[in-house]
């Protein structure tokens, strides 16, 4: 018997309803996990799912790798690689499905592994990876373990149906980082999934990959299945969008830097837009925008814990004036620019033009009657960019700096919070403090070799409980924001 809601999913699906579960790739890293993700999607039937899935965990770092092997010309690197990662999909596939079911999802797989040797191969003639075929290559990661979830729901009883993202996701055509485009995205989406929705169906789609107008492959950038899941989400009008991942939601911080790291029980749209821009990677910056501009609650679930609670993100949030999180990106680069003789003008129009011409995004940016302060969190072609700006201006850059954040709704109106922050971390030389033109933000540049102690200083002060912290702390600033 086919698992369906008794509801009836044609209105349900009208009345914007259905809920778009997207599980990244350490949620369907194996076996087990996918068999967790089963019961998972089984829960969510009585509003109809969508389920988008990114590859196993790790395929995407080792199909990079791959293709940068052929690149360079070690074309047998290439191909120990595709064999370890077709020796894993077999192992999967093979756990989860009998031995007839295997045959027709392995029929399927296999043209997948051969079309990524070929392409090896056309990598390691030409001597060179291209963006292009770096998407062509890099895609065949979702394919492959959608299907291999298709399979597996399809043999737990459910009515499922694989559907090919890049019949779906229609997007521009700047390889590796690709963005939709809406309209055509819409009557994509809407002409794919909103039969199999009325009919009862579980889509189950890839995400990260897409294609132009023309058919030619893309994908989003890393992280890009998150935003293909708001992509949907947005199209379908859906009751709320679902980023299934391996901790119980959006932390106060890293939990790999603090062991005591609480899970943040409800934030607002744009606390989280600022802590995905500021390093945060338990959610992509791009899937905030979509989902925020159409009110559709975002939750940040565990797979392998789901009565954690989770992290919902909303609109609004109660709790204004507290520090929600702290995250930290390192390996950020400062720019002090001082004109030759006065600030001129022009000065910020010429350094501006040299960073659209390199495609540099700023982080920061402090400006006073002396010159410019800049911080940029990609430094690759650093050198060059410095070539140019110094025609214009005096220049000196420091590296291995990391900026540390703090984001929190309207903590940029309690002063007694930056007081104590940057009395906790003053020995640290800290510099280029910046509270910026948002409330939500205080942030400020250490170096990247004190970073990680600057941010478990100021998680001990601001989410440990007043007796925990060395020579106490005011009441008033224990905001935990958390489930402490």
């Amino acid at each position: 018997m086919k698992l369906r809601s008794s509801e009836s999913q044609e209105a349900t699906v009208r009345r914007g309803e259905c809920v778009v579960m997207k599980f990244g790739g350490t949620s369907v890293e194996d076996a087990a996990a996918i068999r967790r993700v089963s019961q998972l999607v089984k829960r969510r039937l009585r509003h109809p799912p969508v389920v988008v899935v990114s590859a196993l965990a790790r395929v995407t770092d080792q199909l990079l790798a791959a293709a940068r092997s052929a690149g360079e010309g070690n074309s047998e690197a290439a191909r120990d690689t595709l064999c370890r990662l077709r020796l894993r999909h077999q192992a999967v596939a093979g756990e989860l499905v009998e031995k007839q079911q295997y045959e027709c999802l392995w029929a399927e797989l296999e043209p997948a592994f051969q079309v990524l040797e070929a392409l090896a191969d056309e990598i390691a003639a030409a001597k060179t990876l291209s963006p292009a075929v770096q998407d062509r290559f890099l895609g065949v990661g979702e394919y492959l373990s959608s299907k291999v979830l298709h399979a597996a729901l399809l043999r737990d009883g459910f009515d499922v149906a694989w559907v090919d993202s890049k019949q779906c996701l229609v997007t521009d055509d700047a390889h590796t980082h690709a963005s939709p485009l809406w309209e055509d995205t819409k009557e994509r989406m809407r002409a794919v999934l909103l039969p199999l929705l009325h009919s009862g169906q579980v889509p189950v789609i890839g995400g990260f990959a897409g294609a132009t107008r023309e058919g030619v492959p893309t994908t989003l950038g890393r992280g890009g299945s998150d935003c293909s899941a708001a992509a949907i989400g947005v199209v379908l009008n859906a009751r709320r969008i679902e980023i299934w991942t391996d901790v119980d939601g959006v932390m106060t911080t890293d939990p790999n830097l603090c062991a005591d790291a609480l899970r943040i029980t409800s934030m607002s749209f744009n606390e989280a837009a600022e802590l995905a821009h500021f390093g945060a990677k338990v959610l992509h910056p791009a899937t905030i925008a979509p989902a925020m501009q159409h009110n559709i609650p975002v939750w940040v679930l565990n797979s392998r814990n789901p009565g954690s609670g989770g992290t919902e993100i909303t609109a609004h949030t109660s709790d204004n004036g507290r520090v929600k999180a702290i995250t930290t990106k390192p390996e950020v680069a400062v720019l002090d620019i001082e004109p030759a003789q006065r600030l001129r003008p022009d000065l910020l129009r010429q350094v501006f033009d040299v960073f659209e011409r390199h495609q540099h995004n700023l982080e920061l940016l402090s400006a006073s009657h002396s010159g410019l302060s800049l911080v940029l969190s990609s430094v690759a072609d650093l050198p060059v960019l410095l070539e140019e700006l110094r025609q214009v201006a005096r220049v000196r850059c420091e590296s291995r700096k990391a900026l540390v954040c703090l984001v929190g709704e309207k903590i940029r109106r309690r002063p007694e919070i930056v007081s104590q922050v940057f009395h906790a971390v003053s020995d640290l030389e800290i510099r280029m403090i910046c509270q910026g033109a948002s409330e939500r933000t205080v942030s400020f540049l250490v170096d990247e070799s004190r970073a990680e102690e600057a941010v478990r200083r100021l998680h001990a002060l601001l989410f440990s409980p007043p007796a925990r912290v060395a020579g106490g702390l005011s009441p008033a600033l224990y905001q935990s924001g958390g489930t402490c």
